[in-house]
């Protein structure tokens, strides 16, 4: 069933009697850890309170509404990409990849993936793209909530491996706090190194 909140979007009606998925990511930004990605597919006897956008809640609300969904949820899974995978691959092509294994390691295959953005990938489950829609389908605020819940897991666990960087801080993003550590530190094996400020740090070491 989709969640009542399609009912002002008109362009998903014809999703109504569909089993469907929600689908986001976490971590596309940061300079260091990797990329994760959840799928979701929610209970509608169990409805859960206060699911929106992960970015907009609280470290200690999102922790909350994560043990519901794990809980109550139909299926859920979180898939990743790490720092290798995304110098490899590019970044678009690690969210995706991340994304589609997400999809497929749900217990319960849904007619449909519901994704946060406005591209989708190739899998054999039929997507659609929701802009913003992690404020808009709860199924995908779900997974919002997951996949940040998870990467925010990582990165403590990596500051616990690199407490110099003070990754429990700004979780991999490009503070000034994270570039000042950087350069003082030097890149660690976490560390994306097709990213600008990594790359120009490999470079300075080397000149």
């Amino acid at each position: 069933m989709v969640s009542s909140k399609f009912t002002a979007i008109d362009a998903l009606s014809d999703f109504s009697d569909m089993l469907i998925c929600g689908v986001d990511e976490a971590g596309r930004g940061p300079l260091a850890g990797p990329v994760y990605a959840a799928a979701v597919i929610l209970n509608p006897a169990k409805p859960i309170a206060g699911l929106r956008d992960s970015k907009k809640l609280t470290a200690s609300k999102r922790e909350a509404l994560a043990l519901h969904i794990r809980r109550d949820a139909l299926s859920w899974s979180i898939a990743r990409c790490t720092a290798g995978e995304i110098d490899e691959l590019n970044i678009l092509q690690a969210t995706m990849l991340a994304m589609r294994l997400a999809i497929e390691s749900l217990s319960i295959q849904p007619e449909l993936a519901l994704i946060d953005g406005n591209r989708c990938p190739v899998c054999a489950v039929r997507t659609e793209p929701i802009v913003k829609g992690d404020d808009k389908v709860v199924e995908i605020s779900a997974a919002s909530i997951l996949a940040k819940t998870a990467r925010d897991a990582a990165l403590m666990a990596m500051h616990g491996m690199y407490p110099q960087y003070a990754f429990d801080q700004h979780k991999g993003y490009p503070t000034a706090l994270h570039l000042e550590r950087l350069r003082l530190h030097g890149v660690t094996p976490e560390h994306r190194r097709s990213y600008a400020p990594v790359k120009a740090v490999i470079a300075g070491a080397s000149a």
